[in-house]
């Protein structure tokens, strides 16, 4: 947890500031000087007496109290000197710019435990190490630039990268956003994305903390902490968007089961990043326009105004919307022929509206008036406006500044003339707007901001299951694949119906099987872990001869132990499973069944507990939403039934941590009921 000597100390030293502006030391003291610290400055290095005008001191030994440590020596003297600082010199707060720990072998590895394990004893928090250090309203403790402008209501960023944070705040500024506080976490020894995240979850006011935050995410090792915080955090205002690189295993290691083939780790970020409300972001551009559009006021529907001088460009915007799930409509009507009598010869008002290379600033703020009073079916509105060098276009953005502020419906400029607009574009930064230089990236973004849901509570309601047949059939498991027969019973203690089956090992129990179902059967290879790839599924049996031969076809094929023989259902072949992956628990998965999961690919992702409620949002996000409803006379299913199924087995697993990976493929969607026919469950 961070303390007030990491956000706000009044006393700091700086162990191994420098002269030397090249060095990190030196420049950590030159951007405390130049930067808002007020308190007390001191530095540690014994080659000089005085740094930058600060008193330097040759050990630590010789100051007094300090608050807040910045270290930027060798990483093998980093243990002794916090000790001391810690010990004797009461400093609670610790950021270790030095490299040599834990990134680079298993020396520095065992440094780096060391100092966690002192910073820990004293009570201290520690940032870093392998950072570049922190910025807060009271002081900037880093050694790069640029250190941007703060504002208390900027965004907060938290980075585990410290040059990615640096990229990051460069482009923000380049678009005009502001910061407010920047945590490069490091290797997150002690404190980490989701310690940051808590902090400002347990200190957040409304009226004064900031509302966005971003975060670039390398390491998390407290999931369920990160979720419950980020979620916390966006139900009291706050906006977040994130990016994450692959962290999961799951994703690598041999899959013995469909979901396990296709629970790649973007899939397990996004169902995080879903369930928590956060905003999810492929790269730092993407970061950056969602960011930009969080400063702006909120989109409510999908229906766009494209507003524009430029015809690619509204061309490449339109195409950018539509494809992230937004519309830009037809304008018609009396309205929109007034609209045009307004404009010069050979402009359009369809959407895009188009008023020309010519277009002046009285045209606009026309445009944009008609828009927000006259056509109700326009949601928001982009504006793309740059300049083709044939007049000053300053007052172009003077009148969109204005109506930003005046008009209901959200207004986005992209302003992409950076050299022939220049100084416009300077001004109207200045004002506080932020700027979208590309429209296919704002496209994009808008799309993703639109599509965000809102969190997912983490104590849903889950439908009652039998808890202690689940327990009873699992007690007794170690690291194996379960019977048909105890899948059986885990299913039918959930609520889920699994076709009546018979587990046969002779050609006599086949026989006696086909008979009690009395019509055409499948009978699958019992023991191999994908059947249809060795030919082991055989299906519409209907007579006893036929049953004679693939009964022995089956069992001669390699690892069979067995063979199961089930009623052959007609239906909608569907599919849900679900995969355990450390401290993130279950996700769970649905989309179609049968052969189409490894086609398409199609498959939808939340993180368990999954309520009725959200397991209908995954159904309706899978592009294969409208074959399921029912499409050109083909009959739909019960989409709620299948929704209650996927529920039922999230709260199966909620019960069963044992259970790591497990198959209901296919589910067959029949005329009345859901059926499970084929099921896969491993254990560890």
């Amino acid at each position: 947890m961070l303390n007030e000597a990491i956000i706000n100390p009044k006393s700091i030293v700086v162990v191994g500031g420098s002269n030397n502006l090249s060095k990190p030391g030196g420049k950590i003291v030159a951007n405390l000087k130049k930067g808002s610290f007020r308190g007390e400055l001191s530095v540690v290095n014994p080659r000089e007496k005085e740094v930058q005008s600060y008193p330097s001191f040759p050990s630590v030994n010789e100051l007094g109290e300090v608050d807040l440590a910045i270290l930027s020596i060798p990483a093998r003297f980093c243990p002794e000197t916090v000790e001391e600082l810690a010990a004797k010199h009461s400093t609670k707060g610790f950021i270790v710019i030095s490299a040599g720990f834990g990134e680079t072998d298993d020396t520095g590895a065992k440094l780096e435990e060391i100092l966690r394990e002192i910073v820990d004893h004293h009570g201290a928090t520690l940032i870093g190490p392998n950072c570049i250090g922190v910025i807060t309203q009271h002081y900037q403790g880093v050694f790069t630039l640029p250190v941007p402008p703060l504002d208390p209501k900027g965004v907060d960023l938290i980075s585990g990268s410290g040059a990615t944070a640096v990229f990051i705040m460069e482009s923000g500024m380049q678009h005009g956003l502001r910061f407010n506080q920047v945590f490069s976490v490091g290797n997150s020894t002690q404190t980490g994305v989701e310690d940051v995240l808590q902090h400002m979850d347990e200190t957040f006011d409304p009226d004064q903390s900031s509302k966005i935050k971003l975060l670039y995410i390398e390491k998390l090792t407290d999931p369920r902490r990160f979720l419950e915080h980020s979620s916390s955090l966006i139900r009291k205002g706050a906006r977040i968007a994130a990016i994450k690189p692959g962290f999961s295993k799951a994703g690598s290691r041999a899959a013995s089961s469909h979901t396990g083939a296709v629970a790649t780790p973007d899939v397990f970020v996004r169902a995080l990043f879903r369930k928590a409300g956060i905003v999810y972001c492929s790269s730092r551009t993407e970061l950056i326009s969602v960011a930009s559009l969080f400063t702006y006021k909120p989109i409510t529907g999908k229906n766009i105004a494209v507003i524009t001088h430029a015809g690619g460009s509204a061309v490449m915007l339109t195409d950018s919307l539509e494809k992230s799930g937004l519309e830009v409509p037809p304008i018609a009507g009396k309205e929109a022929n007034q609209l045009l009598s307004h404009l010069y010869p050979g402009s359009s008002v369809s959407n895009p509206i188009d008023f020309l290379a010519t277009g002046t600033a009285d045209q606009l703020g026309i445009i944009i008036d008609y828009v927000e009073h006259k056509f109700d079916h326009i949601d928001a509105m982009v504006v793309v406006f740059g300049s083709a060098g044939l007049f000053d276009v300053e007052n172009v953005y003077r009148v969109l500044h204005v109506k930003m502020d005046v008009c209901d419906k959200p207004i986005y400029p992209v302003l992409p003339s950076v050299v022939n607009a220049h100084k416009e574009i300077e001004y109207f930064l200045a004002q506080g707007r932020v700027n979208f230089p590309d429209e296919v990236e704002l496209g994009v973004a808008l799309g993703e901001v639109m599509h965000t849901p809102q969190p997912s509570m983490l104590d849903c309601k889950m439908p009652p299951v039998d808890t202690a047949a689940i327990q009873n059939t699992l007690k007794a498991k170690q690291n194996e694949m379960l019977s048909p027969k105890e899948i059986e019973h885990l299913l039918e203690a959930a609520g889920i119906n699994m076709v009546r089956e018979f587990e046969v090992q002779t050609l006599k129990q086949a026989l006696e099987a086909f008979e009690k179902i009395g019509s055409k059967v499948a009978m699958k290879v019992i023991g191999p872990v994908h059947k249809t790839d060795i030919g082991g599924v055989s299906l519409n049996i209907a007579s006893t001869k036929a049953v004679e031969r693939e009964f022995n076809r089956l069992f001669k094929l390699p690892g069979a132990t067995g063979v199961l023989i089930q009623p052959m259902l007609k239906g909608r072949e569907l599919y849900a499973g679900a995969i355990k992956e450390g401290a993130f628990g279950h996700l769970v998965m649905c989309g179609l069944g049968g052969i189409n999961i490894e086609v398409f690919k199609d498959i939808k992702a939340g993180l368990s507990p999954v309520s009725e409620k959200e397991a209908l949002t995954m159904i309706k996000r899978l592009k294969s939403y409208k074959i399921l409803k029912g499409y050109r006379n083909q009959q739909g299913i019960d989409i709620q039934e299948f929704a209650k199924i996927i529920s039922r087995l999230s709260a199966l697993l909620e019960v069963s941590p044992q259970i790591v990976e497990l198959d209901l493929n296919p589910i067959i969607a029949t005329e009345n009921d859901f059926w499970v026919v084929d099921a896969r469950v491993r254990v560890e």
